[in-house]
């Protein structure tokens, strides 16, 4: 089948499929999708037989769908399975995070929190949740860093949301002779007393729905089969517009947008709780401050993107957040936004280049891989949430449009 493209000649292999972009009269370009000869003798894994299994008995499944499974299966699943993290020289290690980075980042946090809990008046009791905690390293960082007051040490009970089994077992390695309990969700959290909650690249591992712009309407993208080869493919109807965000609908044919209803869902409970038990969250991911066009969905293997279809379970998938988006939901529960402001300028007014000073060239070099534009600088984004009238949250200009 044939689309019109966003823009310019785009050249993409994606399993099963190869997409070239012929230049139009006017503008754009033509995109055609051309079948490839299934590959000879390719080894399928469990979760990938599954998956066509899946497909073949019931049909195409969304990209949400896909996702959800390759990253959670219980068995198989890419979170539910391994340690992802880890630096290039590292064996096993897929990406790293800021807290692996610099213990300037995980420590930095908790000052902006032990702040906020003073700004709120010093409440005796109050919750310190992570989600998705990774190894435990900024917990580590940040109650080490936190005991410059010993007073919240003292009323903090301290809980990391976190669903994966073998990501568990490193935290309690990492964060051993600490009073800690582990939640499958903030329902699993108490509300009897104020939630400081932090999350760090938590949005974007949830799952994504895409739906691509054609002449006739917008269709979602979904994943079908072809022997053993999985490819993207568009549903043949038009979805209703009230999916679409309102501010592109009017985009050209060949745009694709990404909605990430379970992260929404998640942002919903958030705020719920700030509003009803008080406190502040503070989330840091990749993503973009206003809503965009764009095929963002991705696979990370060993620092470098693969193909995102090619072994679902062995590859980290994400997309990128959608910042406005998460801050009216958060609003529309009742609480307050600030930002999203980029992680260097939130760090810089935190002070990370003269903490850095203090620790030597190799973290300064550190934190600047944290703090630089071209590196995550501009591209990480940071957003809190108050309950209404609480005070701004530190290394906050304002609150969000």
């Amino acid at each position: 089948f044939f689309f019109q493209a966003e823009d310019g000649i785009r050249d993409k292999l994606v399993t099963g499929v190869q997409t070239c972009a012929l230049p139009i009269l006017g503008g754009g370009s033509l995109l055609l999708l051309v079948r490839k000869a299934p590959r000879a003798c390719e080894i399928v894994s469990v979760l990938k037989g599954r998956i066509l299994d899946l497909i073949r008995a019931q049909g195409p499944i969304t990209v949400s769908q896909y996702m959800q499974i390759a990253l959670y299966d219980p068995q198989h699943g890419y979170y539910t399975t391994r340690d992802p993290l880890g630096a290039p020289h590292e064996r096993g290690g897929d990406f790293v995070t800021a807290p692996e980075i610099s213990q300037v980042f995980g420590e930095l946090i908790a000052l902006f929190f032990v702040q906020a809990w003073e700004d709120l008046g010093r409440p005796a009791k109050f919750y310190f949740a992570e989600f998705g905690p990774g190894r435990g390293t900024m917990m580590a960082d940040m109650l080490r860093a936190a005991r410059i007051r010993p007073n919240f040490m003292k009323g903090a009970e301290i809980f990391l949301v976190e669903t994966s089994p073998s990501l568990r077992a490193l935290q309690r390695q990492n964060l051993a002779g600490k009073d800690i309990t582990w939640a499958d969700s903030i329902a699993d959290i108490p509300q009897d007393a104020p939630l400081f909650a932090v999350g760090n690249e938590f949005f974007d591992a949830f799952p994504v729905r895409q739906f691509v712009k054609s002449e006739h309407g917008w269709h979602e993208r979904m994943i079908g089969a072809e022997g053993q080869n999985l490819l993207f493919i568009l549903t043949p109807d038009s979805i209703p517009l009230h999916i679409i965000p309102p501010s592109l609908r009017a985009a050209t044919p060949g745009s694709i947008v990404e909605i990430t209803p379970a992260g929404q869902n998640a942002m919903r409970a958030v705020a719920a709780r700030l509003r009803d038990s008080g406190g502040l969250a503070l989330f840091i991911d990749y993503g973009y401050t206003q809503p965009a066009c764009g095929d963002s969905f991705q696979a990370l293997h060993r620092h470098r993107f693969v193909d995102p279809l090619a072994a679902p379970g062995e590859a980290d998938l994400t997309a990128h957040v959608d910042f406005a988006g998460l801050a009216q939901t958060a609003r529309a529960e009742g609480v307050e936004s600030f930002g999203p402001v980029t992680q260097g300028a939130f760090l810089s007014a935190l002070g990370a280049a003269q903490r850095a000073a203090k620790l030597g060239p190799a973290e300064a070099e550190a934190v600047t891989r944290l703090l630089a534009p071209e590196a995550m600088g501009e591209l990480f984004k940071v957003i809190a949430l108050t309950p209404p009238d609480a005070p701004r949250p530190p290394g906050f200009p304002n609150k969000s449009l």
